[in-house]
């Protein structure tokens, strides 16, 4: 385990299909809540799980999506027949969130919401909102929108929409230790531009007539298949910049994590950057 192995790992979780780097300003989500949990284990196994909750208007529900990363996961979802490293879980009884929004806003009878099983209280008053810092866009009885009062709520009862320990260790070894948790750090989000050029069939056959060539030194299928998903991201122009601007291991915060993993020591997580996670600095998320 070496904090360069941490770090490629991170930067190459996009495999070209259905896995990613977590996405707080994600346009089809309003972001309302995050947080990231570190894991390691007594070997060289190490995990990551970060914790993504927004107002999916699609999807009609408030979502808690479980980002995974790490080189001992198991158990992943999948999606038409490929893993995918993110969970997710809906907080909300699904009827009874239905019940009191109208649209995208909350109806002016709607009294609570379901929680993992417990009542939590729904608010009509502005005073409530701004108090909790949150200006709400237009005011009438009928008129608060689903996140404002998503971000509310939230605010006012964290631990019911975050995730269980059931459910970080879903796809985590159960041997591993939780050694950090943050609720704010300093993020970039890192979305490639997927648009892969060669099929699967050619993938492979390019694979199994350059092993047969050269040996590739060792290298697996999969290790070759991401090396070349990652080229075809990169011969895009934006996925360059984008490359040495955002990608994880190009700052600060992941830097540091992978130095408390290979540590063992949450000590060694002294940010100078600014966090910048909270939902009031991605206002574009959810707005497409």
């Amino acid at each position: 385990m070496t904090e360069e192995d941490i770090l490629n790992t991170l930067d190459h979780s996009n495999d070209g299909y259905y896995c990613s780097f977590v996405e707080l300003g994600h346009p089809y989500s309003y972001l309302l809540d995050t947080r990231l949990n570190v894991f390691r284990g007594d070997n060289a196994h190490w995990a990551i799980a970060i914790e993504r909750l927004g107002y999916n208007p699609r999807a009609g529900a408030i979502v808690l999506d479980i980002n995974y990363y790490g080189n001992c996961l198991k158990n992943l979802e999948f999606y038409n027949e490929r893993p995918t490293n993110c969970y997710s879980i809906d907080p909300i009884d699904f009827d009874n969130f239905n019940e009191t929004i109208d649209g995208e806003t909350l109806k002016s009878d709607a009294i609570f919401w379901l929680v993992r099983g417990q009542q939590v209280s729904l608010s009509h008053h502005q005073e409530d909102y701004l108090n909790a810092g949150i200006e709400l866009k237009e005011y009438e009885a009928d008129e608060i929108s689903a996140e404002e009062v998503g971000r509310l709520v939230v605010s006012q009862n964290p631990d019911l929409f975050r995730a269980t320990d059931n459910e970080l260790y879903k796809s985590i070894p159960k041997d591993l230790k939780k050694i950090l948790v943050l609720d704010e750090w300093f993020h970039k989000d890192f979305q490639l531009q997927i648009s892969p050029t060669m099929t699967d069939e050619h993938l492979r056959q390019t694979f199994e007539l350059n092993k047969n060539l050269t040996g590739l030194g060792g290298m697996t299928f999969e290790n070759f298949a991401q090396a070349v998903r990652h080229q075809e991201m990169l011969n895009n122009g934006g996925n360059r910049k984008i490359w040495k601007n955002n990608r994880p291991s190009s700052y600060e915060t992941w830097q540091l994590i992978a130095k408390v993993i290979v540590a063992n020591d949450p000590m060694q997580y002294k940010p100078t950057l600014a966090p910048n996670t909270h939902w009031t600095n991605w206002t574009d998320s959810g707005n497409m």
